[in-house]
């Protein structure tokens, strides 16, 4: 099933103009945002990153032809403070146990390195659109850096899309007494009209591709008065400290 789905993905990502727009938009964000050097992509999906950072690991929980590694996120393959950025997209909110990766990104990253995530925004207009027209859950009431063992029965694409907003909103402080090395340098609500009406991963789309561009460029100039109320998506950039 998790393969079918990835499958699908790139068949949809091949043949929509308008979600390549979209995402295109996002990697140049996150690369915007990343240090000089190593990068490690975490859920890598379709492998599209490559397009944007060359030299990047890519990974996921699933195997694939177009990824170099299949590791779970909260048990990672590779040496200590390996890497200088790690990037994901759509990840953060499929972790089980957010906890054990955060324990896991803070080993393999260098100091300055930094972590750099594209997620679900639980703002007004988007906690509504999560909860009642996605498929993938919205829970407010699971605590999302609590410690327990791996669900070995757990399919890789169960979700909490609420994730993210209760690990740097609603807990944001309990993040940072458990990871003292890890600053919030920024919490950005972004996505506010081209993102739902390019339909996503979905089939249907509202919009072309060009009207996409041009609505990103009017967005980006409403963002920081309407993002935290309208914005479908939050990037989240969380660095290492240094000695």
């Amino acid at each position: 099933m998790s393969h079918e789905i990835l499958n699908e993905h790139r068949i949809i990502w091949e043949q929509k103009p308008v979600l390549r727009t979209i995402y295109e938009d996002y990697y140049q964000r996150l690369v915007a945002e990343s240090r000089p050097g190593r990068t490690l992509e975490i859920g890598a999906g379709t492998g599209n990153l490559k397009s944007f950072l060359p030299d990047v690991i890519s990974t996921d929980i699933v195997t694939s032809p177009w990824i170099d590694c299949a590791c779970d996120a909260q048990m990672m393959p590779f040496q200590d403070q390996s890497f200088d950025n790690i990037v994901m997209i759509d990840v953060l909110h499929h972790i089980e146990r957010p906890l054990k990766f955060f324990q896991e990104a803070q080993r393999v990253l260098r100091p300055g390195g930094r972590i750099l995530m594209m997620e679900p925004a639980m703002t007004c207009l988007g906690r509504f659109f999560y909860h009642h027209f996605h498929e993938e859950p919205v829970n407010f009431n699971e605590y999302p850096l609590s410690e327990g063992d791996l669900d070995p029965k757990r399919k890789p694409f169960d979700a909490n899309q609420a994730f993210p907003h209760l690990i740097f909103e609603t807990y944001a402080q309990d993040f940072t007494k458990l990871f003292p090395q890890f600053k919030i340098l920024r919490v950005n609500y972004l996505s506010l009209f081209a993102y739902p009406l390019s339909g996503g991963f979905k089939k249907w789309q509202l919009i072309p591709a060009g009207v996409a561009k041009i609505l990103i460029r009017m967005e980006k100039g409403f963002e920081a008065y309407l993002g935290k109320i309208l914005g479908f998506r939050m990037m989240i950039v969380v660095e290492k400290n240094t000695p």
